[in-house]
């Protein structure tokens, strides 16, 4: 036996020390490097969940309207949402101890290892719910050492952070399960057609079983793998004491109804509307594509279901599916300018082009009514006069110009403006905007929310600059509210993925016309559907007035290439547009009355199931009177035609009509006489 030589011990008592030191150094240095971690990942602090979502549209009523597509489902609910059989079906197969670990499963990782040493490959996965989560929320899943480091501190940050109610609701709302369906709620709508809080035990198992590998074991590619897999959850859940055996067997056996659809797939209300909404999203909001794609936002509009229905409806029974003539609405209501009803165009799947907002066209007399709001505000009224008949306008520098009245029709006597803008004469329209200045009703535009760049010409009185839909439906709406600034609006309110409102309207207390004014111009505007304004020609509106059973307001309008008919009650107004997109022109009779009709039963068909209500004075700043028509003057009991009209106080006329006196040189009516006040109930009623 050799004995070792004191020189030997004491070379291995060296050797021996230096190896604990080193020992001793390593395991402070990793001591240092796991404490330096953790406090790195401390104060880098919680890493945001920005889970990928679904963005929700919803309707004025809540109604689910539709919904970002991008291939995926993704759902957010929380954990209470979420039915406690899924819950714990998925903690039994996935990660048993996730509730007593810290983000990793030291003892599973053993076992992991030592199953795959035996095996001579990668047999058994030991991945904790929280790296799954962390995994599924910021990395890749290749397999590297970097993505592998990278996973661990994510899981660290997490657990540090997160309570494990937070982990669980957010790991059941990400992990995928195959068909487009990322989380628990859109895979429960996907498979069974229901909610993922009201999933039974045998659908929680066979849904738990998915994420393994969706194509292998989902049940729609082979039921025979599901059920083992089904069979194998219930199993664990019992070794775990999450359910009775007897609960198992019974699970089991329990048939199951696939569904394998989205129950909302084919919700797509109103295409031109959503797509009206994500443009305001992106560029009223700020928000980026990725983030309305999938920022899991939950947008509340301003659209009506009913109100859309009927546009639909209503542009489906009047317009011929075999011309290529194009039409746009849009539905606003006057009180806030919230859009509740829009089409952009025929059929969103063959054009999707949304006339309703992009278009510009021209507006033809449809424009008048901005131009004559600017004429009460220079002293003109509804009784103001001009004469009508063929007119040569000469200009210094500029070429003549002769405007036409449809089918050359003129009065060549005087009328009133009133009757001017029932029957849409245009040489009053054209001399009205002369004797303004051409710049007049460019800047009345202006005040109407008319954006659209317009040319100062004198044809600009009859709408030869084009203008937008969405925009004429807002300025006809400031009539109908008295004067009150509004704008186009399609979205009331934005939440983000936590319910917290991001956005969030507000609306505008602003007048900007005079009330009384407005109400003067609501007043003549209701005179295209009067035939007591009839003339040499008849009110424009003649051909719908047996559709109409309410207080309306409006007016048509057309030029070679658009026809137009915009229109409001108290609750409602709206813009009609029909035309064809390479601006031809319209040539049969049938596609020049589209809008007219269009506008005529939407409006009845909308406001159906509302109260009549008439357009209300306002309190001070207007007085009625009966004039005759004809000439504007205060009618007598003699005059054949009478009509209750509105003017801005002090600038009623005051002058009667001497045209019909049975007796021409009676003195019973003087000039300058003035007419009685009529009492209220028959500036109502009449009479």
């Amino acid at each position: 036996m050799e004995i070792m030589t004191d020189q030997g011990f004491r070379k291995t008592i060296k050797y021996l020390r230096a190896l604990i030191i080193i020992s001793l150094i390593g395991m402070i240095c990793v001591l240092i490097l796991f404490f330096g971690i953790l406090a790195y990942a401390k104060i880098l602090g919680a890493p945001p969940l920005a889970v990928p979502q679904s963005t929700l549209f919803f309707s004025d009523d809540g109604t689910l309207i539709g919904e970002s597509n991008s291939g995926q489902k993704r759902y957010w609910v929380s954990l209470k949402n979420i039915s406690p059989d899924l819950v714990n079906a998925t903690v039994s197969i996935e990660d048993k101890n996730f509730y007593y670990h810290h983000g990793f499963d030291v003892k599973r990782i053993g076992g992991a290892v030592l199953a795959d040493i035996r095996a001579f490959g990668k047999v058994q996965g030991a991945s904790t719910i929280t790296q799954q989560y962390a995994r599924n929320l910021f990395l890749a899943h290749d397999k590297t050492w970097k993505r592998k480091l990278l996973e661990a501190f994510y899981t660290i940050r997490i657990e540090m952070n997160y309570s494990k109610k937070d982990i669980l609701e957010g790991y059941l709302n990400t992990i995928y399960y195959g068909n487009g369906a990322y989380g628990v709620q859109a895979a429960s709508q996907y498979y069974f057609g229901k909610n993922a809080a009201d999933l039974t035990l045998a659908e929680a198992s066979m849904l738990a079983g998915i994420p393994k590998g969706p194509e292998l074991y989902s049940p729609l590619s082979s039921m025979k793998n599901a059920k083992e897999r089904q069979n194998f959850i219930l199993n664990s859940m019992v070794k775990n004491e999450y359910i009775s055996k007897k609960a198992a067997q019974q699970a089991e056996q329990t048939p199951l109804t696939l569904v394998g659809a989205y129950s909302n797939q084919q919700v797509k209300v109103a295409p031109y509307f959503q797509d009206a909404v994500k443009n305001a999203l992106k560029n009223q909001l700020h928000l980026s594509d990725s983030t309305i794609a999938l920022g899991g936002l939950k947008v509340f509009t301003t659209l009506n279901v009913k109100d859309q229905e009927a546009a639909e409806k209503q542009i489906k029974k009047n317009m011929s599916n075999s011309s290529e003539i194009q039409v746009a609405l849009v539905a606003i209501d006057p009180k806030n300018g919230q859009v509740k009803a829009m089409i952009g165009g025929k059929d969103y799947e063959k054009s999707p082009f949304n006339r309703a907002v992009q278009a510009i066209r021209q507006p033809g007399s449809t424009i008048k009514p901005i131009l004559y709001y600017a004429a009460l505000e220079h002293g003109f009224t509804p009784s103001t006069t001009m004469r009508s008949e063929y007119t040569t306008f000469h200009f210094d520098g500029s070429p003549d110009y002769t405007p036409h009245n449809y089918n050359d029709k003129y009065a060549d006597g005087e009328i009133t403006m009133a009757q001017a803008l029932a029957v849409s004469d245009n040489i009053f329209a054209i001399k009205t905007h002369l004797f303004l200045g051409e710049d007049a009703l460019i800047q009345s535009a202006k005040r109407f929310g008319i954006s659209t760049k317009m040319e100062q010409v004198p044809s600009l009185a009859l709408g030869t600059s084009g203008v937008r839909v969405i925009e004429m439906a807002n300025a006809y709406a400031m009539f109908a509210n008295g004067g009150k600034k509004i704008s186009p609006t399609v979205i009331t309110k934005v939440e983000d993925y936590n319910g917290h409102i991001i956005y969030e309207k507000k609306d505008d207390k602003e007048k900007v016309l005079d009330p009384a004014k407005a109400y003067v111009m609501t007043q003549m505007l209701s005179g295209i559907f009067d035939p007591k304004l009839n003339g040499y020609t008849t009110v424009t509106g003649n051909s719908v007035i047996n559709d109409l059973t309410r207080p309306y307001a409006g007016k048509s309008g057309s030029t070679e290439t658009d026809s137009w008919m915009i229109g409001f009650s108290p609750q409602l107004a709206t813009a009609v547009w029909a035309g064809y997109d390479a601006a031809k022109p319209i040539d049969l009779v049938a596609e020049k009355s589209y809008a007219k009709n269009i506008w005529a039963q939407f409006m009845e068909e909308a406001l159906k199931d509302k109260p009549v209500k008439a357009f209300k004075p306002p309190k001070e700043g207007v007085v009625g009177v009966y004039v005759d028509p004809s000439n504007g003057k205060l009618a007598t009991k003699d005059c054949p035609v009478r009509r209750f009209t509105y003017f801005v106080t002090g600038t009623e006329p005051t002058e009667y009509c001497t045209e019909h006196l049975k007796n021409k040189d009676s003195n019973s009516v003087k000039k300058g006489q003035t007419q009685k006040k009529v009492p209220w109930y028959k500036r109502i009623f009449g009479g």
